[in-house]
């Protein structure tokens, strides 16, 4: 077996791995890049494989920094199966669209202000394509991957659909297996099930995105969101929170319905102003059998599950009129839009009218990577650059990481000790997904523990 790590090392965007197996090539995800765009535009159109060499793709789940790249890669030729959970196969279906659209919005938008003509990394025609290449599969089935070589799915607990994946050879009389997390997620989120460890695997290939720190609680993030709601409000000022369109907006929706019904916070509008959140959260409705039925909110609608994310509080603006309108109305708001990054999406012009005013709360609840919008509202710049423009930075800006869907530095080391409680074998851990300080914090307490420990640089190449 040969590893090579081409995405998503040293870093938490593009994810990508290869796995080399007698003559037969496996990858693992194909994630897009973020950050920068002189940086990440040359590397997202720069595939480090052949695509007519590629035989399958295995999808641990529908983010985009995983599967991003899986229609450009179709584009370039692959013609394989890519296989992912059903959920997944969903989300991915309008998950790509929606990034097709911001790929095309891009081009427009640099040949227009800069005179820059630069083609899409994808269009939509290539989106359908990559749909009808994907093979969706249950939970603990097993299933082949290519000619000789068999995979499991197992719930990483991350988002709707999210996977760890073993993949599963003989060499020889012995059978040897190929562990990969995928993202992890945590214990006691709202609506997803709680993350299932790998079991009998050789070696892991495991993200470390939090390797570096804990998490407040899930309890305590419930509670903080209450208080910077009921303290914006009371200032007459707006919530604005840049969330991921999957994920994290719905569980959002779960606790902002459970904190209105219990009375901790006061009755404003809520508004999701995102088209890709509103397709998300029919996906959601569609996928209610792998929901966590041991949720109170769960078993409260458990003759309707998706009453969870529909009660009369709640506004969906498709439409960009429907979120002009809401742009123009006056008083308190919570509002949740695309992207979480705040890289694109609807979450710009919320910020462009609303982030100069002091009354008003940016609330972040999930990770921002490094050179991202997200990142320099986190560091509470002065000024931030929106559509080209100096807009000042006079909101109150609360960062909630117990919202985090990824486990954190212990979450990840129970997760493998599971794993080699079942595998005495497991010594071999490679760190992905992760910025360095992270790794190296995170693979120093492993090594303590006995691990062998390796933080792979892109391009990285293993054998086994």
């Amino acid at each position: 077996m040969r590893l090579q790590f081409v995405g998503a090392a040293r870093e938490v965007t593009g994810s990508a791995h290869l796995v080399h197996l007698d003559g037969r090539t496996i990858l693992l995800d194909c994630g897009l890049f973020q950050g920068r765009r002189s940086e990440v535009g040359e590397k997202n159109r720069r595939l480090p494989y052949a695509t007519g060499r590629i035989d399958a793709v295995v999808l641990s789940h529908a983010h985009i920094d995983h599967a991003g790249r899986l229609p450009f890669l179709v584009k370039e030729g692959f013609r394989g199966p890519i296989h992912c959970t059903a959920a997944t196969r969903d989300l991915c279906e309008v998950m790509l669209a929606d990034s097709a659209h911001i790929q095309e919005k891009d081009a427009e938008f640099l040949q227009k202000r800069h005179k820059e003509v630069i083609d899409p990394l994808y269009a939509l025609r290539d989106v359908s394509t990559t749909m009808t290449q994907m093979r969706p599969h249950q939970y603990g089935g097993r299933f082949e991957v290519v000619p000789g070589v068999w995979a499991r799915f197992t719930d990483a607990g991350h988002i709707l659909g999210s996977a760890s994946v073993a993949l599963e050879w003989e060499e020889g009389s012995v059978t040897r297996r190929l562990g990969f997390s995928g993202d992890v997620g945590r214990s006691g989120l709202a609506i997803i099930r709680d993350p299932e460890p790998l079991a009998d695997v050789d070696w892991m290939i495991m993200e470390s995105t939090y390797g570096d720190r804990d998490h407040t609680s899930v309890e305590g993030a419930r509670a903080t969101l209450a208080r910077v709601v009921r303290e914006t409000v009371g200032r007459g000022g707006r919530v604005l929170i840049p969330a991921f369109a999957v994920g994290r907006t719905q569980e959002l929706l779960y606790n902002l319905h459970h904190l209105t019904l219990a009375g901790e916070i006061p009755r404003v509008p809520i508004v999701i102003d995102s088209p890709l959140a509103s397709e998300a959260t029919a996906v959601f409705r569609e996928n209610t059998a792998i929901f966590d039925t041991t949720e109170p909110m769960v078993r409260v609608h458990a003759q309707d599950l998706a009453a969870i994310f529909d009660f009369d509080l709640v506004q969906f603006t498709p439409g960009v009129e429907d979120s002009k309108a809401m742009m123009r109305r006056s008083g308190p708001m919570i509002v949740i839009a695309a992207s979480g990054m705040a890289e694109a999406g609807r979450i710009l012009h919320h910020l462009a009218h609303s982030a100069g005013d002091p009354r008003s709360t940016i609330l972040i609840v999930g990770f921002q990577a490094e050179h991202t919008l997200g990142r320099r509202i986190v560091e509470r710049r002065e000024t931030l650059k929106v559509f080209g423009e100096e807009v000042p930075l006079r909101a109150q800006v609360e960062v909630i990481t117990g919202y985090s869907a990824h486990a954190d530095r212990t979450g990840l080391q129970q997760w493998l000790a599971a794993a080699r409680a079942s595998s005495p074998r497991l010594q071999d851990v490679y760190l992905v997904h992760g910025e360095a300080d992270a790794q190296d914090a995170l693979s120093a307490q492993l090594s303590a523990q006995g691990y062998r420990v390796t933080a792979p640089e892109p391009g990285t190449v293993v054998t086994h």
